[in-house]
């Protein structure tokens, strides 16, 4: 997964207004208690994060 294809699945989750803002904002503990976009500027590969996210809002496996 891309960044791109990350950042297109957050807006599809939360909306274009509040994608970013929740990436900045809400701490995740499957990504050692850093934000996902922390864990982006770290290296960490978008799909990991996305992983993270997607469990974190419970979203559905259709989405995943």
């Amino acid at each position: 997964m891309r960044h791109t294809e990350f950042w297109s699945r957050m807006d599809a989750a939360l909306g274009h207004g509040y994608a970013r803002t929740w990436a900045e904002q809400h701490t995740l503990t499957e990504l050692g208690s850093r934000t996902a976009l922390e864990a982006l500027d770290a290296g960490t590969a978008p799909k990991v994060v996305w992983e993270a996210v997607w469990e974190n809002l419970g979203l559905p496996l259709r989405d995943k």
